[in-house]
């Protein structure tokens, strides 16, 4: 019976114009009767709303639509009853139109609006994804599009409900002006505005920006033909398509589960051979250990027994233990049997939260620690990057001048590009001058400040299109950043992390300054010593993590680094911070790149400087002894320092030693000042 009467709800809330002109005007019904049949009508809905609805948690459910609807019949039937005017059965199109314009028009403030919840519940895939906002801007302006069409019809409703007194119109004719525009027109214009806005979502939809993350893509997620990975300049044509990852990435698996093993440790320069070995590694469930470093000394330091190597390079010492098993992963690829359609097709899943990946990174005595990892974390932590800049990636193609063994260059060179499907060039830039043939096509370019530093050293004024440039693994000096934007047309946008915290904050110096903005997703604070505190979805410690950054907290949220705690030593009980020193010998005019370190004797501890010297700087010290030098220096810091904590010892070289994320190689630096 309550489906019945249900039923009946829905037919009638359709027909309610139609029938009201039929039995008015056809059957010549008194008024007074239909509002008792209106009445009766009401009684009948609420007892369909409020009858309960066995479940295994609750009874008594309201059904609210049958409430409301039997709310205003009730309404209309009494008014209409004790006035025998029909207008009050009239008004009923106008009270929905306004009720719907209420609801609609108040989630326009109280956000997200009705049609955007109407979206997520018919696709659950839409929250966290690379598009959400998008949908939500179109939601809203559909909302508003409805609300418009709310006030119109019920404009309109309300002028054929008083038709008779406005035009002069007969009873009669009053009525099927009523009719004709509330039971056929109203519902013709409604269906045009659903068909037109059908029409006009896909369309939409074909222009938004699709995710599909590698621990959630399918076979089928994109096209086969789908360009993944380019070589050398994307005009050249030679192309990695989306069914060329399905197939190397099934051969990869097959080798990967005969071996029995379940760690690997993976270096690949190869970016295409990285990806397809590395997501085959995790649809294998297997352990995933990331390494720029392939030297035998630092190889026997990394595997454990059980171990499987693989890699792309050829090996300078095939001899030694550590490396003399490795598996070449291009040969793997060219000769393994082509697999049949239902093995490339058929993707394992990868369990974000399951994933066993590890970044080697070292502390101060060098030796190498490897960091565990989740893609859980890695992808939460894309998930800003793809909000805040997704259609920077999409409309270009992407170039990376850093290594994809380490943090910066897995996340911004394999993950985000595989994820948002921006063709990535198959081998990094090695040198500046290859920037001088990448002008076919827009580029977005990952690079350090190291990078960024020897590229504007040897070009003046780049013809790169459109370009976009991140930047992380150090500073960005505001010496840089201008040239940087001379050079290239725009000035790099950074990224503060490090292994153990993934990105942090950003900043572009044109606009910012050197004051950081945190990411929507990372909290900060200040620690009792001074040092800045993070808690963001990438760190698993619910306490957060502690930096060794000096940090200036603002109001608004943003914050400025001061240096790193662990650069300020005491010697013969002065304090002096490294980084102070670093930053006096660079106001200089004469200094390009500079480190000072803390070294120690039998007989005491002392500061120590490697210093780069500038155009001006070598031109002004032509032929100068050393020792001369060096007391120019001695002579300029002791206007801001104590002679007791002015650099001892100083080298001067054409630039400093860094590893291939640009980062200053403190031990080796200390070693040209250790005493032999």
């Amino acid at each position: 019976m309550k489906k019945f009467l249900k039923a009946l709800f829905y037919v009638i809330a359709a027909v309610y114009p139609i029938l009201v002109f039929t039995l008015l005007v056809v059957f010549k019904v008194e008024t007074k009767v239909l509002s008792l049949c209106i009445i009766a009508l009401a009684a009948a809905f609420f007892l369909s709303a409020t009858g309960s609805k066995k479940t295994s948690d609750k009874k008594g459910v309201l059904d609210w639509k049958p409430l409301l609807s039997s709310g205003l019949f009730l309404a209309a039937g009494l008014f209409c009853f004790f006035t025998g005017k029909e207008l009050f059965l009239k008004l009923y199109s106008v009270v929905i139109s306004a009720t719907l314009l209420v609801v609609f028009g108040s989630t326009l403030f109280l956000k997200p609006t009705i049609i955007f919840r109407f979206a997520t519940l018919a696709d659950k895939s839409i929250k966290g994804s690379s598009y959400e906002k998008q949908v939500e801007l179109y939601c809203k302006k559909v909302t508003i599009v409805w609300c418009c069409f709310f006030i119109l019809n019920g404009t309109t409703s309300g002028i054929t409900a008083f038709s008779d007194k406005i035009f002069g119109l007969s009873l009669e004719q009053s009525r099927k002006v009523w009719a004709i525009y509330n039971g056929g027109i109203s519902y013709v214009l409604m269906g045009l505005l659903f068909t037109v806005e059908f029409i006009i979502r896909k369309l939409v939809d074909r222009k938004m920006i699709k995710a599909y993350p590698i621990s959630k893509f399918k076979a089928d997620s994109r096209k086969d033909d789908y360009v993944l990975c380019y070589e050398d300049t994307w005009s050249k044509g030679n192309y990695k398509t989306w069914k060329d990852f399905l197939i190397d990435t099934a051969k990869l698996r097959k080798y990967i589960e005969s071996t029995g093993a379940d760690e690997f440790v993976l270096h690949c320069e190869d970016y295409w051979y990285f990806l397809c070995t590395f997501v085959a590694l995790l649809q294998c469930k297997k352990a995933a250990y990331l390494t720029q470093n392939i030297t035998p000394s630092f190889m026997a330091d990394v595997r454990k027994p059980g171990m499987i190597f693989l890699t792309d390079q050829n090996i300078a010492d095939p001899s030694a233990p550590s490396v003399a098993d490795a598996v070449l992963i291009q040969k793997l690829v060219e000769e393994s049997e082509l697999p049949s359609e239902t093995e490339f097709r058929t993707t394992p899943e990868i369990n974000g939260e399951e994933t066993r990946i590890f970044l080697f990174t070292s502390g101060s005595t060098g030796k190498p620690k490897a960091v565990p990892q989740r893609m859980k974390e890695f992808e939460e932590d894309n998930a800003f990057i793809i909000s805040k800049w997704a259609g920077e990636f999409t409309n270009r193609k992407l170039l990376t001048t850093v290594s994809q063994h380490h943090i910066y260059g897995f996340l911004f060179g394999i993950s985000l590009p595989f994820t948002l499907g921006c063709p990535f060039r198959r081998n990094r830039v090695e040198f500046p001058e290859e920037f001088e043939k990448l002008t076919d096509v827009s580029y977005i370019l990952i690079a350090t400040p190291a990078f960024l530093k020897r590229t504007v050293e040897v070009e003046d004024k780049l013809a790169m299109k459109n370009v976009w440039i991140f930047t992380s693994g150090g500073a960005v000096s505001e010496e840089l950043a201008v040239q940087t934007e001379k050079v290239f047309g725009f000035c790099p946008l950074e990224v503060y992390g490090s292994t153990e915290t993934s990105g942090i904050a950003y900043r572009q110096q044109n606009k910012d300054k050197l004051v950081w903005t945190p990411f929507a997703n990372a909290k900060i604070w200040l620690g009792d010593d001074g040092c800045l505190r993070i808690i963001s979805p990438y760190i698993k410690n619910p306490e957060g993590f502690a930096t060794a950054d000096l940090a200036e907290i603002f109001e608004d949220g943003r914050f400025l680094l001061k240096g790193r705690s662990d650069s300020i030593v005491k010697i013969e009980e002065k304090r002096i911070s490294m980084t102070e020193v670093e930053n006096r010998l660079l106001e200089t005019g004469l200094v390009e790149d500079v480190k000072v370190v803390a070294m120690m004797n039998d007989v005491r501890q002392y500061l120590a400087a490697a210093v780069v010297l500038n155009a001006k700087g070598r031109e002004q010290f032509k032929d100068t002894e050393k020792y001369l030098i060096n007391r120019w220096f001695h002579d300029f810091l002791m206007k801001y320092f104590e002679n007791v904590v002015i650099p001892k010892k100083w080298r001067f070289m054409d630039k400093l030693p860094v590893d291939v994320q640009g980062k200053k190689h403190k031990l080796e630096i200390m070693a040209l000042f250790e005493e032999k």
